[in-house]
Formats: structure tokens, sequence, C-alpha cells
């Protein structure tokens, strides 16, 4: 508010507002403001390796893609309803696109978004269950609204991470 009021209170006189107008407004920037710091917050943190949108996704490849399902995902009630989504298909497909444009229309709505590896958090949980710490390692996770997990691959776990050997 520190920032505007002079210049919006010349827009004021211009303008002849009033006291509550004028209020109104510069209550109105400030409101914006912090919901634009909380929006570039969210996405700093969730740490998109690079920042894609749905308007970006090829549409044309893959040829056998469910568009009417991708786009209601963008409402994000599966986020509300505590429900998963899993992305499944060959190399090179859009899975991590859209991945990365489903955190980033998260983020604007101002939820937390962690995106990361999948074999990053299975390490990072086995180094933990290791050293007798896997609560703090697993809290870390959870307290995102919308974990990202991308490339999901058994054969790149570290010998202490793979199927079987937690427990």
């Amino acid at each position: 508010m520190l920032e505007q009021h002079q210049a919006l209170a010349k827009t004021a006189t211009d303008k002849q507002w009033s006291h509550l107008d004028y209020f109104s407004e510069l209550i109105n920037g400030e409101v914006a403001a912090r919901d634009e710091r909380c929006v570039q917050r969210c996405i700093t943190q969730a740490r998109f390796p690079v920042l894609k949108t749905l308007d970006q996704f090829d549409w044309d490849w893959p040829t056998k893609i469910n568009r009417l399902l991708i786009q209601n995902l963008f409402h994000l009630d599966f986020v509300k309803q505590h429900a998963n989504v899993v992305f499944i298909s060959g190399t090179g497909l859009g899975k991590t696109h859209l991945m990365t444009a489903l955190g980033h229309a998260a983020c604007l709505r101002g939820l937390s978004v962690l995106f990361t590896g999948a074999i990053e958090i299975i390490n990072t949980l086995a180094a933990a269950h290791a050293t007798g710490k896997p609560v703090r390692a697993s809290h870390r996770a959870a307290t995102y609204l919308l974990p990202i997990l991308d490339r999901l691959n058994f054969s790149m776990l570290a010998p202490a991470a793979t199927p079987g050997r937690i427990r």
C-alpha cells in the first residue's frame, strides 16, 4: 500500500473519487499484490523444471488422448476430493508437460505444489529409513496439497530403495 498510495491518490483526485472509493481501490490493489506474491511463492516452492501450461500442449500428439478428461482435471476437483491422478503412457507423449501444467494451474489458485522425481522421494525415504528417521522425511512431502511425482522407473532406484527392501 505504501508503494501505491501516492499514485492512486493522484488518480483519485483527478477522477474525483470519494475517500471510501480511494481506500477501497488501495485495499484492492494490496489484495491483488498479495495474491500475486502468493502465486509466485507457490511456483518457486513447487520446483518445476520448466513452466508449462495446458495452452502449450500439442493435442495432435499423442494421437489418442482424451482431451475432455484432461481438460476436466484442470478444474482441480480431484485435489478437493483428496484423489490421485496417474498418467501412464510411453516415453515422449506429454506426461511431464501435463503434470507441470496441472501443477502450475494449482499454483495459480494458491495451492501448495511439489514437483519432484519419484526416484528422489523414494531414495529420500530409504535414506531416512536407514538413519531411523522416516517420519521426518515423509512429513516434508506430505505437507504439500499437490505432490507431483514424475518419472517412476524402478531401475534407477538406489539399492536400498528397491521394492521389497523397505519394510
